[in-house]
């Protein structure tokens, strides 16, 4: 499985933190469309059913933790 850059890892963080695509792209600078492609490309990537999975997956595999900042580029 390939393995998620640094920024889809910190877009799946702060998902994981229950925010909302539109709050990331405040959060992190960028369009509410670069956040959903980052999404698509994650679910793609780590071959989830959905969002929910895909982090399911993300956490599992260690690509995300949650007692750690979200790591950036």
């Amino acid at each position: 499985v390939p393995q998620l850059s640094p920024r889809e890892r910190e877009i799946m963080h702060l998902m994981a933190e229950g925010l909302t695509a539109e709050r990331i792209g405040e959060e992190i600078s960028v369009s509410v469309e670069t956040v959903r492609t980052h999404v698509r490309n994650v679910i793609r990537k780590l071959q989830a059913r959905n969002r929910v999975h895909a982090i399911a997956l993300a956490l599992e595999r260690g690509e995300i933790a949650l007692d750690a900042p979200p790591r950036t580029q």
